[in-house]
C-alpha cells in the first residue's frame, strides 16, 4: 500500500480529519459533547493542522498523530470561547470541565502526543507505527528531550507498539468512579528518551 506522511493539511480536509478523529476517540469525548453533529464541527473548526502529521493514500487522509509542544496543540483551538460559542454556557462549560480531565501541559524540552486515529478499512498495516515514527523524528529534529503519552487501560495493542518503540511506563494511575465520565478507568503515563534513542541508533 502506497502511503505518504505529511505535516499538516489543507482546510479542505479539515471535515474528513475531524471525521477520523471523531472515530477513533468520539467515545471519550461524548461526555462533553454528546450531540455529533456539533462535536464533528467543533473539532472541524478547532484543530491546528501544524501540530500534527498524516498518512495520505492518494489524497485520502487515512491515519492522523497530534502532538503538543509549547508552540501549540492538534487541539489547540478547542477553548471556552468557542465551546461556549458552538453549545451555549450550560453545555460549553460542562464540556470545558470534561476537558479539562484529559489536559496535559508539555514539560520544557517536552513532546506530548496526542493520539493516532488511523482509519479502520486499513488498520494493521503498520500507518499507526509510521506515524508514531514521525512523531518521534519530528521530536529529535526539532531538539525534543522526551517525548510523552498516555495511553489507556483498555487498549492493550497501543502501549505494546510504543514499548515497541522505546517508550517506557513511568507512571499508571487508576481512577474507575470516572469511568462513566471518560470512557475509561484507568491510564499509564509512557516516555520516550529521544536522546537516549537517537545514541543507540547511530
Amino acid at each position: 500500500m502506497d502511503i505518504h506522511i505529511q505535516q499538516g493539511w489543507s482546510s479542505e480536509q479539515a471535515d474528513l480529519v475531524a471525521g477520523l478523529y471523531d472515530e477513533a476517540f468520539g467515545a471519550k469525548f461524548e461526555r462533553a459533547i454528546p450531540d455529533k453533529a456539533k462535536r464533528l464541527v467543533l473539532l472541524a473548526r478547532s484543530f491546528e493542522p501544524d501540530f500534527s502529521f498524516v498518512a495520505l493514500q492518494g489524497d485520502r487522509i487515512v491515519g492522523l498523530a497530534g502532538f503538543q509542544e509549547s508552540a501549540g496543540s492538534l487541539t489547540g483551538g478547542l477553548g471556552a470561547s468557542q465551546l461556549i460559542d458552538t453549545l451555549g454556557v450550560i453545555r460549553g462549560l460542562w464540556a470545558c470541565c470534561v476537558f479539562a480531565l484529559f489536559e496535559r501541559q508539555p514539560e520544557p524540552g517536552e513532546l506530548v502526543m496526542d493520539g493516532i486515529a488511523v482509519d479502520r478499512s486499513v488498520r494493521g498495516q503498520g500507518i499507526g507505527s509510521a506515524l508514531l515514527d514521525r512523531i518521534t523524528g519530528y521530536a529529535a529534529d526539532n531538539g525534543f528531550r522526551s517525548v510523552r503519552l498516555d495511553v489507556i487501560d483498555s487498549n492493550p495493542r497501543a502501549r505494546k507498539l510504543y514499548e515497541s518503540k522505546g517508550f517506557v511506563a513511568t507512571r499508571s494511575e487508576r481512577f474507575p468512579y470516572l469511568a462513566w465520565l471518560i470512557g475509561f478507568s484507568g491510564a499509564t503515563t509512557m516516555v520516550l528518551d529521544v536522546q537516549a534513542t537517537n545514541a543507540r541508533n547511530i
